[in-house]
């Protein structure tokens, strides 16, 4: 294939020649003309003429190709004590019935379908049975307040949605078929029917004409053996709409078309995670998220992988050696998952003991998303897995990797902190807030010069001038990435913090994940979070909040100490730094993001609603009690 390099510069130098050569692992009902059509949409389209099926090239070409009994989905459910797996054969078989029922819903080409579920197979089935027959899926996570829930349903007006009697957490089973009736209530536009998955661990009760059993319609379908073809879509029409974490009012609802996500995301499995079609491929996330989106259900299916779809949690379900655990039973290759997992497993086991327990020795490498990677968490997943740790940078509007270490056509050197470098499709700059360029070293705002590349999502639903206005107008010619950083002389990029979390400390501009990856250092600190706190005589003051590593008996002030001055070391008196506060917990989205800018609003004793996607809203008392206790 080349080095990296050759690759990278041969997009640069020919990027329709570039992006027709991928186009070529698609399986097209109508191959495209061309790659790029720049006269359509904000900045232009993808593939524009091309007929394709996504659930066509994610389950119904292998079955064609001969590798119908290949696993193509593995269950994995520590939190049930339950294991399903199913082959490319079987799941053809569950998604065609599942879209039989959706027809039998009246659901047809250009529908919009919520899925309101647990991790469960089902919901993965729901995805592509509504990619088979051209509906337009939009995933919720399950559990979400009715009201967070009703805002999607009129936002794109579902005609269906399917669901599950109940999610379990550890400890707790959540219903959630009253969220799901209030929601409806609560909606303006009131869809049609709803399709449920009962569970063993709490049924519920359906509303005769509207609530269908999901088990027995997809069950009847699947004993009379319903063909139900994959619909001819152009490459421009919406596989889905994905609304994006932390909305207040109106969602975002981001919106992913069919070929060009096909034609990226098969890209990526080999030349970024340098899987093969056969292999075991584990993306420990939710199906909720973009990350559950690209690499749980539609890249490693595409590319012929088997997929885990994990119902768990890192630590506590039972151990902290659960994902030990998984990758030994299924053999599994290669790992992607949010920093955030790391540091629960390094808190509750800091040597990583409990990996002797399990025969990892078919993995090969771990990648890292979602969170700044610090460069602390990274060496000790090296050490205990002895395998190469990547970090890479991308977002839920892109779909896939900006920035990465290609490993499927070379392993980089890696420099701890950077997600490495830019993949083909992406021309990244660091722009000054006036739009200059800025040089080696500086911090900035990260933006793309447009156009993006197959894959990004082309508008908002039903929001272009929104999508202009938030992502296009600042920099024209570029989309914004909202992230702060700094590129080095070997084209390297550094992602600092969101634009938001860079603090103004007495004027001078400084990044909350550079004191973060200092503190981090500190080994007693299992995961930390700055903010910038309002300060009137410095404008702003960053504080540290600390979880410390299980096992910690030290006297919390000498803690502090050390931190304050290894942030002093590192950085310097300009950092200004003197508030560490030690606490359990930190808040969290469902996607282990830290809801910085919620702390802030909490330690300044601002208004503010806790967010729809945190994991845990008794988190931010806990905040205010550590903060009043330790600093305030």
């Amino acid at each position: 294939m080349g080095a990296y390099a050759d690759i990278y510069q041969g997009w640069k130098n020919d990027p329709e020649a570039f992006w027709m050569g991928a186009a070529e692992a698609i399986d097209w009902s109508k191959k495209p003309s061309k790659a790029y059509f720049p006269d359509e949409g904000p900045y232009g389209h993808w593939f524009a003429d091309g007929l394709c099926n996504t659930c066509y090239n994610a389950v119904d070409r292998h079955v064609e190709a001969g590798r119908a009994d290949q696993n193509a989905l593995i269950y994995d459910s520590p939190i049930t004590g339950s294991q399903r797996s199913y082959t490319y054969g079987q799941l053809k078989a569950e998604v065609e019935a599942l879209a039989a029922v959706l027809l039998d819903r009246g659901v047809t080409k250009g529908d919009r379908v919520i899925i309101y579920m647990p991790m469960v197979p089902e919901a993965a089935f729901a995805m592509l049975a509504c990619a088979r027959i051209g509906a337009v899926h939009s995933v919720v996570f399950g559990g979400f307040a009715a009201k967070e829930l009703a805002t999607r349903i009129d936002d794109c007006a579902a005609k269906c949605i399917i669901s599950a009697s109940c999610g379990i957490e550890p400890g707790r089973v959540i219903a959630y078929k009253p969220l799901l009736d209030q929601a409806i209530e609560l909606s303006s536009n009131k869809p049609e029917s709803t399709v449920n998955l009962q569970r063993d661990e709490l049924s519920c009760e359906r509303i005769e004409g509207r609530d269908f059993d999901y088990t027995g319609e997809v069950a009847r379908h699947r004993e009379a053996g319903t063909e139900v073809s994959c619909v001819d879509l152009k490459s421009t029409d919406p596989l889905y709409i994905l609304y994006t974490s932390g909305t207040t009012g109106q969602p975002k609802g981001v919106v992913r078309d069919n070929g060009g996500h096909m034609v990226a995301l098969q890209w990526t499995m080999k030349n970024i995670y340098g899987v093969d079609p056969g292999e075991v491929f584990w993306a420990a996330s939710d199906v909720g998220w973009v990350v559950g989106h690209s690499y749980i259900v539609y890249a490693p299916l595409i590319a012929g992988n088997t997929t885990i779809l994990f119902e768990g949690k890192p630590v506590g379900t039972p151990d902290a050696g659960t994902f030990w655990r998984v990758i030994a039973d299924h053999k599994v290759a290669v790992l992607f998952t949010a920093p955030t997992a790391f540091r629960a497993i390094k808190k509750e086991d800091p040597e990583g003991a409990l990996i002797d327990d399990y025969d990892v020795s078919q993995f090969r490498m771990l990648f890292l998303a979602g969170e700044r990677a610090d460069p602390d968490t990274i060496h000790w997943a090296e050490r205990v897995l002895k395998t190469p740790v990547i970090d890479h940078w991308w977002q839920t509007e892109t779909g896939w990797t900006i920035a990465g270490n290609p490993t499927g056509i070379e392993l980089m050197p890696i420099k701890y902190g950077s997600p490495t470098v830019a993949m083909p499709g992406y021309d990244i700059q660091v722009l000054s807030d006036e739009g200059e360029e800025m040089s080696h070293g500086e911090l900035g705002n990260v933006v793309v010069k447009l156009p993006l590349p197959p894959s990004c999502f082309p508008t908002l639903w039903n929001a272009e001038a929104r999508m202009r206005e938030a992502y296009l107008d600042e920099f024209p010619g570029y989309y914004k990435t909202a992230d702060a950083g700094i590129m080095d002389e070997d084209g390297y990029l550094f992602i600092m913090a969101r634009t938001d979390d860079i603090i103004n400390v007495a004027g001078h501009r400084l990044s909350t994940g550079g004191m973060e990856e200092v503190i981090a250092e500190h080994p007693d600190v299992a995961e930390c979070a700055v903010i910038g706190i309002t300060d009137k005589l410095k404008g702003q003051l960053p504080a540290g909040f600390l979880i410390l590593n299980a096992g910690v008996d030290r006297p919390i002030p000498e803690i502090q100490s050390e931190v304050v001055k290894l942030v002093r070391e590192k950085i310097g008196p300009v950092a200004a730094f003197k508030i560490a506060v030690p606490v359990a917990r930190l808040p969290k989205t469902r996607s282990g993001k830290i809801l910085r800018a919620t702390m802030q609003k909490v330690v300044d004793g601002e208004q503010f609603e806790a967010p729809a996607t945190i994991d845990d809203p008794a988190i931010l008392d806990e905040i205010r009690a550590s903060w009043k206790e330790h600093a305030g």
